[in-house]
């Protein structure tokens, strides 16, 4: 069964082993569902969101169609590298800029969970590292995949949120990353 299909490759970096990886899950993906590929090295926009949710900040045009993307997919892909532990913060800038009241998510008077704006959509996060990948989820608790997934798209809706962890890439070989770019393809074929 075709999916629409959004592909975020979220290195600010241009040139990056995940911009290589988004583009074989995306070109695979192409063969069977509908697909598009964001590359937020690409994206310009101001990450502070130094008045919090209190004041309405006006959104850059690449905030606006990361929004339009994210409500056309029903199947997200975040592709990501782990920096210290967390998210690179021009990721959690894009997150915390577009995953708004109203949009996102609602608070309603008298209930303590908000209503989830962005039901019905499943996701997949792949994250590169430099730590092995056993690593970080036994011994470091993968607290970055955590915080993706349950207090991010789960809060909001999404269901499904699968994870695969990729490294260590500081000391990969080419036929590592052959492999990890193979692996990727295949999720993208059936948009996993």
């Amino acid at each position: 069964m075709s999916k629409r299909v959004l592909v975020l490759a979220a290195n600010p970096k241009k040139n990056s082993f995940i911009s290589s990886l988004a583009e074989a899950y995306a070109n695979s993906a192409e063969k069977k569902h509908e697909v598009r590929l964001l590359k937020i090295s690409d994206m310009e926009f101001n990450m502070d969101l130094s008045g919090g949710y209190e004041v309405q900040t006006s959104m850059e045009d690449s905030l606006e169609s990361f929004q339009a993307s994210l409500e056309w997919c029903e199947h997200l892909v975040i592709l990501t590298p782990l920096w210290w532990g967390s998210l690179p913060a021009k990721l959690k800038g894009l997150i915390d800029r577009t995953f708004l009241p109203g949009f996102a998510f609602q608070y309603e008077k008298g209930k303590l969970i908000p209503k989830k704006l962005l039901k019905g959509k499943t996701a997949r996060i792949i994250m590169t590292m430099d730590t092995p990948p056993w690593y970080y989820s036994i011994i470091q608790g993968a607290p970055a995949i955590k915080q993706l997934k349950a207090t991010t798209l789960e809060f909001v809706g999404f269901h499904s949120v699968k994870s695969k962890m990729i490294g260590p890439i500081i000391s990969s070989t080419k036929k590592s990353r052959t492999q990890w770019i193979n692996d990727v393809s295949k999720l993208g074929f059936t948009a996993n």
